[in-house]
C-alpha cells in the first residue's frame, strides 16, 4: 500500500491533498475547542438581548483566535509529527495519520467515555484495547456532543442571571400599570451596566479557556 501511495501520479496526489485541505474548515469548526467558544459566545448574546452587537464576525474573529490561543501546541504537534513521515517517503496518507494523532488525543480528554462507548458499539468492530486504538472517527463524533452538551451547560449558567433581570423588570412594569412597554427593552442597559460592572467578558474567556487546561 505506501508503495502504491509513493508510487502515484502526481496528480492524483495533488488531489487527495486539495481534498484534505477543503476539509479543513469543519475539522477547525468541529473538531477543535472552535465549537464551544463560538456557541457559548453565540448564547450570550442572544441572553443579552443585543442581537447585532457585537457583530458575528466579532464572535466568530474571537472564537478563532481563543482556539488558536488554546489548541497551539497541538496544532504544533500535529504539524511536527505529520511532517516527519511526508519528508521521510513522501507518502501523504501516513503523513494524515500520524498528524492527526495529537488532534486525537486532545479531542479524547474533552470527551465523555459513554460517547465514546456508543460509537465504537455502533461500528461493529472490535473494541479497542486502549485509546490509541481509537480512530479519528471513532472519537470525532462522541468529540462534537460532549462539546455540544458541554457548552449548552454553559450557556444555562450565562442565561439564568438575564432571565432573572427580565423578570423582574417585567413584574415592576406590570406594578406600575405599563403594559404596552416592552420589558427587553428597558431591561438591556441593565444587563449590560451588570455585565460591565462583574467584567462579563472577561469572566466568560477566562472560564472558557481555563477549561482546557
Amino acid at each position: 500500500m505506501d508503495t502504491i501511495i509513493k508510487d502515484m501520479n502526481p496528480v492524483l496526489q495533488m488531489l487527495i491533498v486539495m481534498t484534505v485541505f477543503s476539509l479543513l474548515p469543519l475539522v477547525f469548526c468541529c473538531m477543535t475547542s472552535f465549537l464551544r467558544f463560538v456557541i457559548v459566545f453565540s448564547m450570550l448574546k442572544t441572553a443579552m438581548g443585543t442581537q447585532q452587537v457585537p457583530p458575528s464576525v466579532v464572535i466568530v474573529g474571537l472564537a478563532m483566535i481563543l482556539t488558536f490561543y488554546t489548541m497551539g501546541g497541538t496544532f504544533q504537534k500535529m504539524y511536527e509529527m505529520g511532517s516527519v513521515p511526508y519528508q521521510k517517503n513522501q507518502n501523504i496518507v501516513e503523513a494524515i495519520n500520524e498528524g492527526s494523532k495529537p488532534l486525537k488525543e486532545f479531542m479524547l480528554k474533552q470527551t465523555r467515555e459513554s460517547d465514546i462507548a456508543f460509537f465504537v458499539q455502533m461500528s461493529k468492530g472490535e473494541a479497542p484495547a486502549n485509546p490509541e486504538e481509537l480512530t479519528v472517527w471513532q472519537v470525532a463524533p462522541a468529540y462534537i456532543i460532549s462539546e455540544l452538551k458541554t457548552a449548552f451547560e454553559i450557556g444555562f449558567i450565562i442565561f439564568v442571571p438575564f432571565i432573572v433581570l427580565d423578570l423582574v423588570v417585567a413584574n415592576i412594569l406590570l406594578a406600575l400599570g405599563m403594559f404596552m412597554l416592552s420589558p427587553t427593552i428597558i431591561s438591556m442597559p441593565f444587563k449590560l451596566l451588570i455585565f460591565i460592572a462583574v467584567d462579563g467578558w472577561a469572566l466568560i474567556v477566562q472560564g472558557l479557556v481555563t477549561s482546557y487546561n
